[in-house]
């Protein structure tokens, strides 16, 4: 894998591996345990490390198809040694991660022959939604971008107040009404400011509720058809935010959602903070919608686009 390292930057490389530090720490833990006084993949080995990616958080579909791809790796090269099965492990699942999606992305790109670019971004309250949004305005921010935040979660007034930091954080312009508005009236109001000052890029917040999948989908739907009032195709980008510091639990909230609304992108946050970093392999092969998003740290710039590869690199890497 030393040839992917060439095509990294070397300072986002390094805040992904930081990120990704205590998943890997863990991971190469049990990894290591479970090959323990063993020198050849063998049952017993393919056994112990069905356990491992399990309890690593990668879920129970995508860790059959990785165990499968190792098991078919044995029978055709006879002997793989243990020492080999870190290598391998990067191998197939890069390569299980490259069948599911394809292109690779490497900067915060969006299609600016669409104007204003909308993105819906929804989740969960607590999943780091917000942060989220105030750390994209920043990014596009930076590349020249004009932005617009839209405060359609409307159901918190700290849902108001934290864009409204965020917006003052990144010193871009926000719309919103008071609590308890209609938030499709805010994203209406939002999309019509953006046309009339030739905003490239709105980012709309949206009501983070799971307790009733009924009403957010009549809700999420109605913020779509006011939206496209004002701009027809809008939204262009339906983002779903997931906490990944809650490894399974980041599949449950992702199956609820994409069955509430459609959803184009992912982005899973809050990395650095456990050993849980796995659910991103599980995420990007169970579901079929990119991760174009990944949190790993507080920085404004430790919100990174999700490169597989890289992604892998870290997750393996046994040379730090």
């Amino acid at each position: 894998m030393s040839l992917f390292k060439k095509i990294f930057s070397s300072q986002k490389k390094e805040t992904l591996d930081k990120g990704l530090e205590k998943s890997k720490t863990s991971f190469l833990g049990k990894l290591s345990k479970a090959v323990a006084g063993k020198s050849k993949v063998d049952d017993d080995v393919l056994d112990n490390l069905e356990e491992v990616l399990v309890t690593s958080d990668v879920g129970v579909n995508t860790t059959l198809k990785i165990i499968e791809r190792i098991e078919e790796r044995v029978a055709r090269d006879k002997y793989l040694g243990t020492e080999e099965l870190n290598l391998i492990l990067r191998e197939e699942i890069a390569g299980l991660l490259s069948e599911t999606h394809h292109g690779e992305e490497t900067d915060f790109q969006i299609d600016t022959s669409q104007k204003p670019y909308v993105i819906m971004v929804v989740g969960v309250n607590g999943v780091g939604k917000t942060t989220t949004i105030g750390k994209l305005a920043y990014q596009f921010k930076k590349q020249g971008l004009k932005v617009m935040l839209g405060a359609a979660d409307t159901f918190r007034a700290a849902a108001i107040d934290q864009l409204q930091v965020w917006a003052e954080r990144v010193d871009v312009p926000i719309i919103k009404q008071k609590m308890g508005s209609d938030p499709a009236s805010v994203a209406y109001d939002t999309l019509s400011a953006a046309l009339s000052q030739d905003v490239d890029i709105v980012l709309i917040d949206t009501a983070g509720r799971l307790h009733n999948k009924v009403n957010l989908m009549n809700e999420l739907g109605k913020v779509k058809r006011v939206m496209q009032k004002v701009v027809t195709d809008a939204p262009h980008d339906v983002l779903l935010v997931l906490d990944g510091s809650t490894g399974q639990n980041a599949f449950e909230q992702a199956k609820q959602f994409t069955k509430a609304t459609e959803v184009t992108s992912l982005a899973v946050t809050k990395l650095d903070g456990t050993a849980k970093g796995g659910v991103v392999i599980g995420i990007s092969d169970q579901f079929q919608i990119p991760v174009k998003y990944i949190g790993v740290g507080e920085g404004l710039e430790d919100l990174q686009v999700f490169n597989k590869f890289e992604f892998v690199d870290s997750f393996f890497n046994t040379d730090s």
